[in-house]
């Protein structure tokens, strides 16, 4: 006997030997059972998904000698020519070939005929959308209202093509293409049932590539057995299908994560001793960054099908989330851009020197506190000569960004002088661009501007002004304490029912003991905890509000709940271990937050500040100067506050 394909001899002969497709299957089986029968189904889908298979099935279930159920014996002679493809009363019809207007009028002559052998008479028209304009219509009449022992069944690939006449003269069942899952499940038996060796990587690999076709991924199957010589295993699939190694790819991250841009090089050179497809590579780089940050939000949603669950932990571990989002985009781009350059390896090759050239702005350790950065040194104000003292009219271009102006300390200033001109400055001169005075430390604290100051969670971070240097004289960063009671109050009017949160009160500096930590430490201690993305964002919504020894308890509301999982509270719980360096009791609970959170304190502070900032510029001579003699205004949306870093 000659060999039958996977793919006919594994053709499901009973609907519960269907692959997916339940919402369809359900439909029919009730149909059947109930004896609610239409005269005419439509079944869409992509190829290899089950339309022509559910037809057939449908067909049998019509005409079992046995009577019309959803499960056929299997073995009168109306289920077995109707198997073999030889069922006088069922009339396969392909459309592609048959497309003229004089085909479908010959096939309608025998419509009022009975059924020869069956029950019913079945027209399965299959790719029924190849059929022409004129074709249609002829079939119009008949489909709507044909005798009662017709059924039509009408397979397409491209339901958009077929007259809205057509479709609402049928029921219409879309089948879905299937997960890869379902067809590693299905090939996994149907290779056991054959007694062939496999790997489980080969048949991700193949049903990866069936793109959900059944049919694709069985015909695949039987090459890869024909390649490997009655098996399939991982490295023959890789072969035949030309992709590359998963291992390669992981080198390359290594590459990537170590910055060590010549083993990328290197890596690159050895993988195209094996031409391979380097879409294909970047398509594999896409799928492992995808599994990569899924496994940073939601760990448990990695399992171990491909066998790199390992490996794609480890990334996660030592990538920053912005990294891999970053990398994630070049490499989309890049295959993107692969088409227009003159060498596919070229592609390759400049998609990853991407990666190494553009980095996020925040490269802070992963499991590290925050690393401090150093103000870079400004060189003094060159002095103003008596040409840069001359007004001269500048044209003033409009500017959509925030203007932050930079004003001179008093120290430095010039005495006014009786009906002289303002002072006009040169187009490079440094104050333009310098953002404060260079000697901070050096100029008392009531000279500096009140928009100036630096919430204690900035300077902290400061490496210009170290404990050192201040001995046990008061820090000009200190902010002015703020009254607790000097928020707005909420009432009912407001349409808020929850009671105020307590504003935390400025703090000189973040304790690094746990017997001197304070409810209102938490608003700036947050920032030193060495926490990234959303485990940060996370910890920034919580509000401390219990301190009892070694216990903290932080209050979530309902809108965290859902993200403050497990893998989270364990983060921001060893991260305060690990800074006290002592055993802290963390505890979180669902409850209403009547503190301060660190997100509610920054934004608290961003608008003091801002305010502060304006009432400033308000009061500044130089401005005020501008306004008389210019009749100029202040834009007050476009105020800011410095950032000092």
């Amino acid at each position: 006997m000659s060999y039958q394909v996977l793919a006919r001899k594994w053709r499901p002969r009973r609907f519960v030997e269907m692959v997916g497709q339940e919402h369809v299957l359900r439909a029919l089986v009730n149909a059947l059972d109930e004896d609610r029968l239409h005269h005419a189904y439509l079944f869409t889908g992509t190829r290899g998904v089950g339309k022509t298979s559910i037809a057939r099935l449908f067909a049998k279930s019509l005409n079992c000698e046995q009577g019309v159920s959803s499960e056929p014996c299997g073995q009168c002679s109306a289920c077995v020519e109707i198997a073999e493809g030889r069922f006088v009363d069922l009339i396969e019809v392909d459309a592609a070939s048959r497309t003229k207007v004089e085909d479908t009028r010959e096939l309608l002559e025998n419509v009022q005929y009975a059924p020869t052998q069956g029950r019913y008479k079945v027209y399965l028209i299959d790719e029924v959308h190849m059929l022409s304009g004129h074709s249609f219509n002829a079939l119009l009449k008949t489909l709507e209202e044909p005798p009662p022992h017709i059924k039509f069944l009408l397979a397409t690939t491209d339901p958009q093509k077929l007259p809205v006449t057509i479709l609402s003269r049928c029921l219409q069942f879309n089948l879905k293409n299937l997960m890869p899952e379902r067809i590693v499940e299905h090939l996994s038996y149907v290779l056991g049932e054959e007694s062939i060796q496999f790997d489980d990587a080969a048949l991700w690999l193949l049903a990866r590539s069936a793109e959900g076709s059944m049919r694709d991924a069985l015909s695949l199957t039987d090459q890869s057995i024909a390649f490997g010589a009655g098996a399939v295993n991982e490295a023959d699939v890789r072969a035949m299908l030309g992709t590359i190694d998963h291992r390669i790819v992981f080198e390359l991250l290594e590459a990537l994560v170590s910055q060590n841009g010549k083993e990328m090089m290197d890596q690159v050179q050895r993988m195209s001793e094996f031409t391979p497809d380097y879409s294909g590579v970047l398509a594999e780089l896409i799928s492992i960054l995808h599994r990569i940050a899924l496994a940073q939000v939601v760990p448990d949603a990695i399992d171990n099908a491909l066998g790199d669950q390992q490996q794609v932990q480890s990334l996660a571990s030592r990538m920053r989330a912005e990294e891999v989002q970053l990398y994630y985009q070049i490499a989309l781009n890049g295959r993107k851009d692969l088409p227009m350059v003159p060498q596919p390896r070229e592609g390759l090759e400049m998609t990853l020197l991407r990666m190494l050239a553009f980095r996020p702005v925040d490269q802070r350790p992963v499991d590290k506190p925050v690393a401090q950065t150093q103000t870079p040194a400004v060189s003094p104000k060159p002095e103003m000569t008596e040409a840069s003292s001359i007004p001269r009219p500048e044209p003033v271009a409009p500017r959509s960004e925030p203007v932050v102006m930079q004003v001179p300390s008093p120290a430095v200033q010039p005495e006014p002088v009786a009906h002289q001109a303002p002072p006009v400055m040169r187009q490079d001169s440094p104050a333009q661009t310098v953002r404060r005075s260079p000697d901070i430390q050096s100029i008392p604290q009531s000279d500096i501007p009140p928009w100036e100051e630096v919430p204690p969670e900035y300077a902290a971070e400061r490496d210009d002004v170290k404990k050192s240097d201040r001995g046990s004289e008061q820090s000009p960063f200190v902010e002015t304490e703020t009254p607790v009671d000097s928020r707005p109050e909420v009432t009912a009017e407001d349409g808020v029912n929850e009671t105020p949160k307590v504003a935390a009160t400025p703090v000189d500096s973040i304790p690094s003991d746990l017997m001197s930590l304070k409810l209102d430490h938490w608003v700036v201690l947050v920032s030193s905890l060495g926490l990234s993305g959303m485990t940060e964002s996370l910890a920034r919504s919580l509000s401390l509000e219990q301190l009892s020894g070694n216990r903290l308890v932080f209050n979530y509301t309902s809108e965290q709940e859902a993200l403050l999982n497990e893998t989270h509270r364990s983060r921001i719980s060893d991260a305060v271990n690990a800074y006290f360096n002592e055993p802290v009791d963390v505890e979180f609970q669902l409850g209403q937050q009547t503190r301060e959170t660190p997100a509610d304190y920054r934004l608290r502070r961003d608008r003091e500040r801002k305010a502060a900032a304006l009432k400033y510029l308000k009061q500044d001579p130089v401005v005020l100067q501008l306004i008389e003699t210019f009749g100029a205004e202040i834009d007050e949306s476009s105020v800011e506050a410095l950032d000092i870093e």
